[in-house]
């Protein structure tokens, strides 16, 4: 009962709202080898099972008590959780920012609007950050406010302190160039910083094992006989 109710959870909530269910359809059937069928969630299989057998190894009434808010608990745990995709996007677009900057930075310098900088950038940079920047550049000229174009990188690492220049400069009339050419730079020092901390923690990381591996050996060869000598004195 429990697995037929999540599983069938995506199916209801697609009736209450067709005109979602129809857009998610769609875009699953523009996808490349698509068949514009809805498949069934990993995760969702995983909180089952792990509902499942709670009901099934917890004895007496508690199990099936339990068995679906773990499953419920277990599955929104997992949804909040970044797929390796979204973790490699996120590292792209991090890693693509400072040449961004620089980009946005130069056109502006030479006399471009900030819609077709934008649009120029996106198009020389290309990949995640590239697309951002191209739905950035076509919200500016629909007429969209620079609060609400920007705003399309405010979830890539780094990126909210460029937003902020941005959203400044066309409220108060600063000069954005300066500011990218600025960003940059400091996104590139925080960057450095960020990978030398990842080298040391690695470097400890990969200590951690040699001494849980020398560790046993050192007991049994130097600890151990002289614990048993001390104790063949005594006996």
């Amino acid at each position: 009962m429990l697995a037929l109710l999540l599983l069938g959870a995506p199916a209801v909530t697609g009736r209450r709202r067709p005109g979602r269910r129809l857009r998610a359809l769609s875009t699953r059937a523009a996808q490349p080898g698509g068949s514009g069928r809805p498949s069934v969630d990993p995760r969702r299989i995983v909180a089952v099972l792990v509902g499942v057998a709670v009901a099934v190894l917890v004895e007496g009434w508690l199990g099936p008590v339990l068995a679906a808010p773990l499953a419920v608990g277990v599955d929104r745990g997992l949804r909040r959780l970044e797929s390796p995709a979204q973790r490699v996007r996120r590292a792209t677009e991090a890693a693509s920012l400072p040449l961004a900057a620089d980009l946005l930075a130069v056109a502006l310098r030479g006399g471009a609007p900030v819609d077709a900088a934008v649009a120029a950038t996106a198009a020389a940079l290309g990949g995640p950050l590239g697309d951002r920047l191209d739905r950035v550049a076509r919200l500016l000229r629909l007429g969209a406010t620079a609060e609400e174009a920007w705003q399309q990188l405010s979830s890539v690492p780094g990126a909210p302190r460029l937003v902020r220049a941005a959203v400044r400069s066309a409220e108060h009339g600063a000069a954005l160039s300066d500011s990218f050419a600025r960003l940059a730079a400091d996104l590139r020092a925080d960057r450095a910083t960020t990978v030398e901390a990842a080298a040391r923690r690695a470097g400890v990381l990969i200590v951690l094992p040699l001494g849980l591996c020398f560790l046993p050996a050192f007991m049994l060869a130097g600890l151990v006989p002289v614990i048993i000598a001390a104790l063949g004195d005594y006996l």
